[in-house]
């Protein structure tokens, strides 16, 4: 079943894309500034119930509604619940089209345009990057966008629908990366006073994020690695756990940069990181070329071949499991 709820959700996604995703995060926003204004106040136990309200109850309902069905109605009801749980979840439509026009704008030679959308994406200030810096702030992004809404998304869902928790681990993991933002990017004002978060609950979030996100990020390097130059993905990988610290998306970044023979920087990717310099964070082992626009092509290849190659594993242990 989470072969045929993958495949579809795909399909579906590439046909018609979800336009309400911005509504949908939007709405989980507001519920998580309600909450943090009612339940935050400093402690760890406050914490942990905010976190909990706003993650973990949304992820047993959605488990208790897929428990539900498949108890109470079939196996095809469960995998319809699946289908839409993760048509709003996952996608590559969900953020490809900031892809797309930031690069139509760069092959018409229109990069102050290019840099502006960048910059209204990404919530940076706009800079005059030049024609390599921006692709390469672009090509981050992107990848870790992808990995965001679509391979961690496919991760968490198998892990937990292979224990029958069905599309709960899709849910749970895009509420716990829309919650590191919403709880350190945005800010509330109450009677003309900011609310903000607490530094347990900040604590909290990132921490859980981490975690969450730590065995997806390393699964989406391999991916890249196996389906791009392998022998200098897992090279720029080595040397980056040696030099850099072991965040999430530097991991990725790092096999991308690998696996694509590109200059890419290695840092976590924030706000600020791209506002302060153009030109990437120096590393000795950077071989790799300067990012050009035909680079942006071999990205989406890598892409997509990183989707098939993990949709035809599954297909296999699907087709493993039933002859067995």
């Amino acid at each position: 079943m989470s072969f045929l709820s993958l495949l579809f959700a795909f399909l579906i996604e590439q046909v018609r894309p979800f336009v309400y995703n911005s509504w949908v995060q939007g709405q989980v926003a507001s519920a998580a500034q309600w909450i943090r204004l009612h339940l935050d106040a400093g402690l760890e136990k406050q914490a942990w119930a905010a976190w909990s309200a706003v993650a973990l109850i949304p992820t047993l309902i959605v488990a208790a509604i897929y428990w539900f069905l498949i108890e109470w109605g079939s196996w095809f009801l469960g995998l319809v619940w699946s289908v839409g749980v993760l048509y709003v979840c996952l996608g590559f439509r969900q953020f490809s089209h900031h892809f797309t026009e930031i690069r139509d704008a760069l092959e018409s030679a229109k990069e102050e345009e290019a840099s502006a959308l960048l910059a209204k994406w990404k919530n940076l200030r706009s800079s005059d990057w030049k024609s390599s810096t921006l692709i390469r702030h672009l090509i981050e992004h992107s990848v870790v966008q992808a990995h965001r809404h679509v391979f961690g998304v496919l991760y968490w869902y198998c892990i937990l629908a292979a224990v029958g928790f069905g599309p709960a681990g899709a849910v749970l993991y895009r509420l716990c990366e829309i919650l590191v933002y919403v709880w350190t990017e945005q800010r509330d004002i109450v009677e003309g006073e900011e609310i903000v978060s607490s530094d347990s609950l900040l604590k909290l979030t990132h921490q859980i994020w981490f975690y969450v996100d730590w065995l997806p990020a390393r699964l989406t390097a391999i991916s890249f690695a196996v389906v791009g130059n392998f022998e200098e993905a897992i090279d720029s990988w080595r040397f980056h756990l040696n030099r850099y610290d072991t965040s999430n998306d530097a991991v990725i970044l790092a096999s991308t940069a690998g696996a694509l023979n590109i200059e890419l920087g290695v840092t976590p990717l924030k706000n600020q990181s791209i506002q302060d310099s153009g030109e990437p964070e120096p590393r000795e082992s950077q071989r790799g070329q300067v990012p050009q626009i035909a680079h942006l092509k071999t990205v989406v290849g890598l892409l997509w071949r990183s989707v098939v190659m993990w949709m035809l594993i599954l297909a296999l242990f699907s087709l493993t499991h039933l002859l067995g």
